[in-house]
């Protein structure tokens, strides 16, 4: 748990926001569940009293029943990641439209790769020598080894103004939205998922174009935990559309080895917590 979110929820506090269980009991208003449905979500936010834990509440309209046929660890895995991939591509993207994903191979990313082919789009992505095969296994058209070559920026313009939509989840090279004209089509939307510092987001919000900023709208991407988009997830992941690459699973006494592994940065897909046996 990081700084701002001790401050925000307070402490002590358990972590966690993606998760799958059963319902143990239900409100009035919960109509659709019963006791003992298995059921997959995730929290809207942190919380004081996250997913780490035997139980947890939530509101019924933030969860889905596990479809037939899809694992626990899967449907525990999808929750935040699914949900972004989902709509950082959805209304913005058609098929046949060119897809280029600045980090394909964290945790949105191994998703966005695969929403974006499940909606037909051709998908270009970034990502280090060790995870080329793993984003080419998962959909990815063309995959860039960021470490094998000298300027990102200059490879993209290498291909000229192919690109329909850009995802960024790292926001590095810095110049890669102020550049992003020279690569991104008239009209398209380059959308900042992530980023390893907040001086990224309003460094590329506030240059005006005229100074050198940015000449593709510029789109902060904000989460909307939605039941429906819950739902849709859960389908792919029965039809076997979506897949979820897990790196690693811990007891829920080895919670902190969890952890540890989470903050290395060298996790590989999902880094699951078995809180209680199935």
């Amino acid at each position: 748990m990081g700084p701002h979110a001790r401050l925000v929820i307070g402490t002590p506090a358990s972590p966690g926001m993606d998760f799958c269980g059963r319902v143990v009991s239900t409100g009035t208003g919960a109509t659709h569940l019963s006791s003992g449905q298995l059921v997959f979500g995730c929290h809207s936010r942190p919380m004081k009293f996250g997913s780490l834990a035997e139980y947890l509440t939530i509101q019924a309209g933030l969860i889905a029943p596990v479809p037939e046929g899809v694992q626990v660890d899967h449907a525990t895995g999808v929750g935040i990641a699914g949900q972004t991939a989902y709509q950082t591509l959805a209304g913005y993207v058609k098929r046949g439209d060119k897809v280029f994903i600045n980090g394909g191979s964290g945790g949105c990313g191994l998703f966005a790769i695969q929403v974006a082919k499940e909606m037909g789009c051709h998908v270009t992505t970034t990502c280090s020598t060790r995870n080329v095969e793993l984003c080419r296994g998962l959909g990815a058209d063309e995959v860039i080894d960021y470490t094998a070559v000298e300027d990102l920026v200059a490879t993209l313009k290498e291909r000229g103004v192919v690109f329909d939509h850009v995802l960024d989840h790292i926001g590095l090279p810095s110049e890669l939205y102020f550049q992003s004209h020279h690569f991104l089509k008239k009209g398209g939307v380059f959308v900042q998922v992530g980023a390893s510092a907040i001086g990224t987001f309003v460094g590329r919000v506030g240059w005006p174009s005229f100074l050198g900023g940015g000449k593709r709208k510029y789109v902060i991407f904000m989460f909307t935990n939605t039941h429906e988009h819950i739902v849709k997830l859960g389908e792919w992941l029965q039809k076997g559309v979506l897949k979820v690459q897990v790196d690693s699973e811990y007891d829920f006494e080895a919670a902190v080895k969890a952890f540890e592994k989470l903050r290395s940065g060298r996790a590989r897909g999902k880094i699951i917590v078995h809180v209680a046996k199935q």
